[in-house]
Parts: C-alpha cells; structure tokens; sequence
C-alpha cells in the first residue's frame, strides 16, 4: 500500500492558470506513482515530487517566486522524515537552488534542523548547490508584487506514505508576494508547515503566520493521535483554529493506515493525489465543491 498527495496553494485561484496548475500537478503525482510502484522512499518521494513543483515556475515557490518588497527572492523549505523524527529546513534563503534538497541536506549532512539567511545558503554553497547569478532571468514569478490587501500565496508540498509503511512530509515557497525581507512563515517551520512522525504526515499552505500560531501540521498529529479523531476532522478542527485567528488556507494529510485528506477554509486550493487502491484526483477544488 502506497499514498501520495501534493499541493500547489491554497487562496484565490485564476481561471486562466488552472489547466498549467493541474497539468504539472498531474506531472508530479504520475512521477511519485511510479516511483512508488517500484519501492521508493517517501522520502525521496516528497523531495522529487516537490522539485518538479519548484523547477515548473508555475507555483510561488522555487523558480516561480516572487521578489518581497525590496526585489529579492528569499526561499524558505522543509522535510521530515516520520519514521526517524529527523527533519531539515532552511529558511530566507537567496542565490542558491533548490531549497527543498537543501533542506534535505541539513537534515542529512548537519546535526542541525533550521539554517536560515546567509548561514543556510553558504551551507548549500558547500555541498555544491547551485548557484543563482542572475536572479531577474532565473525566476519566472507568476505575479508581480501587488499591495498587501491582494497578497497572493503558492506554497507547495508533499506527503508520501511508502510500501514500507514510512510516512514523509515537505513544503517549500517564496513566501507572500511583496513581503518584507527576512519575513518567514510556517512553511520551513516543523510542526507548523510540515510534519511527519509514524502515525500521519502534513503539509500546510495559506496565511502563515496563523498557522505558525496554531502549530498547524502539528495539530493535525496530536488530534489524530491522542483524540482519535479520523484523519478528516483532526483537519477540520486544525482549519477551525486557523480561522478563529483570521487565518486562511489548507492542508494535505496521510496516516499510516492510507487515509488520504485535504481540507481548506480559503477559496480554493490546488491537489493531487493518488494511492495503490487506483485512487487519482487532480484539481482546484473551490470551497463550494468541495
């Protein structure tokens, strides 16, 4: 038994990006569905799913962010990997690519969780990452800085259940559009934006600050772990708090026994998912048809 779900963003969709959104989307859940076919890793799962949501430029994260206020792309990611409790993450990171194998890198190659700044991009530097000498041509963002009352978010992620039974997570973005520079939301933070330990694995987008104070992915855990509430409404009840803050968003989510879930409180978010069962849904689903 196998389980994958990814997303490509939670908030207010345009009509006219939905076809790129759902075909790379279809790109990664067919690649992670071979790859776990043959036995992969969730791990290595989540990493490459993401990577092709980072490459595409078509989401606000990897190649599609976008510059905060002052014109620089600053990146933030994480992973975790459930069945060790080991995670990595950076977190405002410029002029180096990919920041969700870098964050693998810390996780694997530091005895630390979180680098951030110029600290985490001298890391990637190191182990040889590449490095991003033009920004304006490497970065193709989706949309132009806009006022802070029409923020946009694109944050992208992964979970994986594997044929072993391990669970992963991961997320990456460039953060809000137009943002101040050294903001950092949920998405490189564990427990907030991923998480994954042995029962389930999560992974959040949308208004980070609120999830960062709901301890969101977290919260998803702790509810379907000691409450014993199916997957589904340990999300639902999460979205609630998310909201009883003013925050808005969603979140992807698989536990161990192959519950697959998605929840969101915004206009819409972006999904894919899939499992061994002959499960595949692809779509931006919108809150009225959900």
């Amino acid at each position: 038994m196998w389980a994958v779900a990814i997303h490509g963003g939670a908030g207010r969709v345009s009509a006219a990006s939905i076809d790129t959104d759902c075909r790379v989307m279809d790109e990664a859940v067919t690649w992670a569905q071979g790859e776990l076919d043959r036995g992969a890793a969730a791990l290595d799962v989540v990493e490459g799913a993401i990577r092709i949501l980072e490459d595409s430029g078509t989401f606000v994260a990897g190649k599609g962010s976008s510059p905060n206020i002052e014109g620089e792309w600053e990146l933030d990611a994480s992973i975790c990997d459930g069945a060790t409790r080991r995670c990595g993450a950076v977190a405002a990171m410029s002029s180096v690519y990919p920041p969700i194998s870098i964050a693998r890198a810390v996780m694997e190659r530091t005895s630390h969780v979180l680098l951030a700044g110029a600290g985490a991009a001298a890391f990637a530097r190191s182990c040889g990452f590449a490095e991003i000498t033009d920004p304006a041509t490497f970065f193709t963002p989706r949309f132009n800085p806009r006022p802070k009352s029409e923020d946009r978010h694109g944050t992208v992620g992964a979970v994986v259940l594997d044929t072993r039974g391990s669970i992963a997570a991961g997320t990456s973005t460039g953060g809000i559009t137009g943002k101040m520079r050294g903001r950092v939301g949920d998405s490189p933070i564990v427990g907030a934006g991923s998480w994954a330990d042995e029962m389930v694995g999560v992974s959040c987008t949308g208004a980070g600050e609120f999830f960062l104070r709901t301890a969101a992915a977290h919260a998803v855990s702790v509810r379907r772990s000691l409450l014993a509430l199916p997957l589904r409404s340990a999300i639902d009840a999460t979205l609630a708090d998310v909201a009883k803050l003013g925050g808005q968003g969603g979140m992807i989510a698989i536990d161990r026994d192959g519950d697959v879930r998605y929840g969101f409180n915004s206009e819409a978010i972006r999904i894919g998912i899939a499992n061994s069962s002959g499960l595949r849904d692809i779509r931006v689903a919108r809150a009225a048809q959900d």
